[in-house]
């Protein structure tokens, strides 16, 4: 499992047109792609609208809405074949915008939060040009099939919350109403899913994307820069924690692991997540953990009072509750500063446990 870069976006092209040209000398015009409404002609001119934007947004750095500009019209007289150079140009433009994009730059994307990083806007390019070969494949009845790897680091970045198949390429048809899934229910809705991030005062706090989570599972860093020592078992642990949530269908992105990643040099100083989702009281356990060098300069307090606030804020969380070793004052200290309340007995201990359970309520 891989994260996503500008060499996935190149491949992902390359093997568009390969396929394409197999059907170059066709009318494409004549041709419905798939089970869509487009003929293939229109639907290859939206993949190569589509990549442009990606790169336009990334590399303009748009903040509130989408670059105001389209590809609208080709050079009257383009054929097919000009048409497949105009997406292999575009699907070089979003790569170098990629490539180039400095670490934590985030540009406008409406779905689901309004942002996307330099590997979502990839992963998103990739899935236009996945996805929409497919469809003209079908079309034209001409064969596609995608790498598995490739289509296996799609589905980790985009698709964070579908259960991985049997095989990359059939399930990721299935999760985009594109095929059948033995023992699954057809899709008839979806969206894909960037990322979440959150500011909190000195650092943002960046969801943890499920490739992330496998390195650092297997003693990486997660593709982030970490302050010396880092980055901490508890970050590890979480991170094990929703690879298992992933691998079993269970994980919802906007309840799993947050990375700390201070703004003034870049660097990752800890860990702050949620142990599942809310249960039906909406009820939600939450933990973090800094890097040794990161202690006592108010990051945990900080990044814990941002995390409770976006939490609260929503509908289906009631209630957040952490629980906390009895020798360990400092956590004790983060959490109740931050308005948390002993709960279970006068001190919130549990008997003979030698924890304490710490709620706060919205």
């Amino acid at each position: 499992m891989r994260p996503i870069n500008g060499d996935h976006v190149t491949e992902a092209v390359a093997g568009c047109t390969a396929a394409l040209r197999a059907a170059v000398d066709r009318d494409w015009r004549a041709v419905r792609a798939g089970r869509l409404e487009w003929d293939c002609h229109a639907t290859a001119v939206h993949v190569a609208d589509d990549l442009i934007a990606y790169a336009g947004n990334l590399a303009g750095r748009a903040q509130d809405a989408y670059v105001p500009f389209e590809l609208k019209f080709l050079d009257e007289g383009t054929g097919n074949a000009g048409l497949l150079h105009v997406i292999e140009t575009t699907g070089a433009l979003l790569a170098a915008a990629v490539r180039t994009a400095p670490p934590g730059v985030r540009a406008f994307h409406p779905y689901p939060f309004r942002s996307a990083d330099a590997q979502g806007f990839a992963a998103m390019g990739i899935a236009e040009v996945l996805l929409h070969t497919h469809d003209m494949a079908e079309g034209l009845d001409i064969p596609y099939e995608p790498p598995a790897e490739l289509v296996e680091a799609l589905l980790a970045c985009l698709f964070p919350h579908v259960q991985p198949g049997p095989a990359p390429w059939p399930t990721l048809l299935w999760a985009t109403g594109r095929g059948e899934l033995p023992g699954r229910a057809p899709v008839t809705e979806w969206r894909w899913m960037n990322n979440l991030v959150i500011p909190a005062g000195r650092f943002t706090l960046t969801g943890l994307r499920p490739a992330a989570a496998h390195d650092l599972r297997l003693g990486g860093d997660g593709g982030f820069t970490w302050l010396d020592g880092g980055p901490y078992e508890g970050t590890r642990e979480a991170a094990s924690f929703l690879m298992k949530a992933y691998e079993g269908g269970v994980h919802r992105p906007e309840f799993g692991v947050f990375v700390l990643v201070r703004h003034e040099d870049g660097r990752a100083i800890g860990g702050l997540g949620f142990h599942g989702v809310p249960d039906e009281d909406g009820r939600v356990e939450i933990g973090y953990d800094l890097v040794e060098g990161a202690r006592g300069q108010g990051y945990a307090t900080e990044a814990l009072r941002a995390l409770a606030d976006w939490a609260l804020a929503r509908d289906d969380v009631g209630s957040l509750f952490a629980t906390i070793e009895r020798d360990n004052t400092p956590s004790q200290a983060v959490v109740t500063r931050v308005g948390f309340v002993p709960v279970s007995g006068e001190d919130g201990t549990e008997p003979a446990s030698g924890l304490l359970h710490y709620e706060l309520r919205g």
